[in-house]
């Protein structure tokens, strides 16, 4: 049985680089960035930055916590519109400390703060 399921289409849209502020949050961060450029649904690339408190999630559901400084050594994730208009980010990532050690999985919202 060949059948083709289409879950989601689209196309390449606009593209925006961006900075978030020191001590600003990393998910509420590019949830505003969207809302101010309009983006309604985005795929969220990033690449080298710092954090001053680095919270990933946990497969129990807790965080794994670092509040010294990380660096990101990748970022990946997406933003979608919720039915009110607002917006969800759902980063993940891979942090380094100055220790050299790595630590990978999804930011926190509310607990992850640039540097």
């Amino acid at each position: 049985m060949n059948k083709t399921t289409i879950v989601e289409g689209g196309a390449m849209g606009r593209v925006a680089y961006a900075r978030i502020a020191p001590n600003e949050d990393l998910i509420q961060g590019v949830e505003k960035l969207c809302l101010a450029e309009g983006f309604k649904n985005a795929f969220v690339r990033g690449a080298l930055g710092s954090l001053v408190d680095a919270c990933l999630g946990t497969l129990d559901g807790k965080c794994s916590r670092s509040r010294a400084a990380v660096e990101i050594v990748s970022l990946a994730g997406e933003v979608r519109s919720n039915d009110d208009g607002s917006l969800s980010a759902s980063l993940s990532g891979v942090v380094a400390d100055t220790e050299g050690n790595v630590y990978g999985g999804p930011f926190v919202a509310a607990r992850t703060r640039s540097a």
